[in-house]
């Protein structure tokens, strides 16, 4: 698998956020809310370093859930009962993408602040 054309390897990755839409709930909320982000900076044409702040913490809430939805399934392919090991990794990669999220909210935040509340 290794020394692929790029294209063969964007199919891969491609394959993978198709298959965390269709199987993860948390994935399609946020990737909507990408989406709406994206919009939003469309409509209010923020400076371009609010373009970055949010691009960056909208794509690091995104991988989150890929690497948790990866996990999951990884953990799930090897040990299908329950574990308390396999636990404690589910639990702290779900608990990486509310990290990612919480943050993501903050900045969300900020934003609204500085671009509703502080003109």
């Amino acid at each position: 698998m290794k020394n692929l054309p790029f294209r063969r390897r964007l199919g891969f990755a491609l394959a993978g956020v198709l298959s965390a839409l269709r199987s993860e709930n948390s994935f399609r909320f946020h990737t909507a809310a990408a989406c709406a982000v994206l919009i939003a900076l469309l409509v209010l044409q923020p400076p371009p370093v609010w373009w970055a702040i949010m691009l960056l913490t909208v794509g690091a809430v995104l991988a989150a859930e890929l690497f948790n939805t990866a996990l999951e399934h990884l953990a799930d392919h090897l040990h299908p009962e329950q574990h308390p090991s396999i636990k404690i990794v589910k639990d702290c990669a779900a608990a990486a993408v509310l990290v990612t999220s919480l943050i993501a909210a903050g900045v969300a935040v900020a934003f609204v602040w500085e671009f509703f509340v502080a003109r």
